[in-house]
């Protein structure tokens, strides 16, 4: 069962006073990874429209009849809240991990290994066909703490939950794996799940009561592996012009369980 807890004036105090634990670490980095179109890039949006309080649009979303637009590894940094200084979250996007066409390819999965080790630079362009090479300008040979993924994030799209194919499935078990070996926690996002569920489109906290999600969230686990409880419903801003307390709280709760679980894996 899905609790919808409601954006509160303490937990907003959690994010602008959230300091990292891992000594030497100023910075925590969730690395966005899924199939093309899930909405990685959009979630990008709804946290930077949550943390700043605006409708933000910096990360590039393509239109829902496109498929796939993020070609490079992109990190977005957030400003607090009185829009001086910089937060510690900071939040990485990538290519998708299938084939559409030849002009829409996937990420070689070395490279999200690479990515979570932190030897990828902002703005290298992913090459299908072969991974990042140590002579690569693009390529950082000392990463520290806090050029390193502190936790992973599966991208998935609700509609197309029972569309994932093997080969996808694979995909992401293996980056599961690696994650696994590197000590760095594994969660999942379901979005677009108003798109799937008219309770939920007409009001988000009837996601609380839905047996579709729930199913969903099973057949996931189920999947991939990961832990039900590790694999959170989100509405991410897509047509509104300002910003909504429903889709706030939920999204605020998202990032708060990620930061957690990371934090345990900090503790271990």
């Amino acid at each position: 069962m899905f609790v919808f807890l409601s954006r509160g004036r303490d937990t907003d105090l959690q994010f602008n006073n959230y300091t990292p634990k891992a000594d030497g670490q100023q910075q925590f980095r969730i690395l966005l990874q899924g199939p093309a179109g899930a909405g990685k890039s959009s979630f990008i949006n709804s946290v930077i429209s949550r943390l700043e309080s605006r409708i933000s649009v910096r990360a590039a979303v393509w239109n829902t009849g496109q498929s796939g637009f993020t070609k490079e590894y992109k990190t977005y940094r957030i400003k607090t809240r009185n829009q001086e200084n910089m937060s510690p979250l900071v939040l990485n996007d990538m290519m998708g991990l299938e084939n559409i066409s030849r002009r829409h390819r996937r990420v070689h999965v070395k490279d999200v290994e690479k990515a979570m080790k932190g030897h990828i630079k902002d703005g290298y362009k992913f090459n299908p066909d072969s991974s990042l090479s140590e002579t690569d300008p693009f390529y950082n040979k000392t990463p520290n703490v806090n050029d390193k993924v502190h936790v992973l994030v599966s991208v998935i799209d609700a509609d197309k939950v029972h569309l994932l194919s093997d080969k996808v499935v694979e995909i992401i078990q293996d980056i599961r794996d690696d994650a696994t070996d590197l000590g760095i926690p594994h969660v999942a996002i379901l979005t677009k799940i108003d798109e799937v569920c008219p309770e939920i489109k007409k009001d988000v906290k009837n996601l609380c009561r839905s047996r579709l999600l729930q199913e969903m969230v099973k057949d996931i686990s189920k999947k991939v592996g990961i832990p039900e409880n590790c694999i959170f419903p989100v509405k991410n801003y897509h047509s509104e012009r300002n910003v909504d307390n429903d889709i706030d709280a939920l999204v605020l709760n998202t990032l708060k369980r990620i930061i957690e679980i990371a934090d345990e894996y900090t503790n271990i």
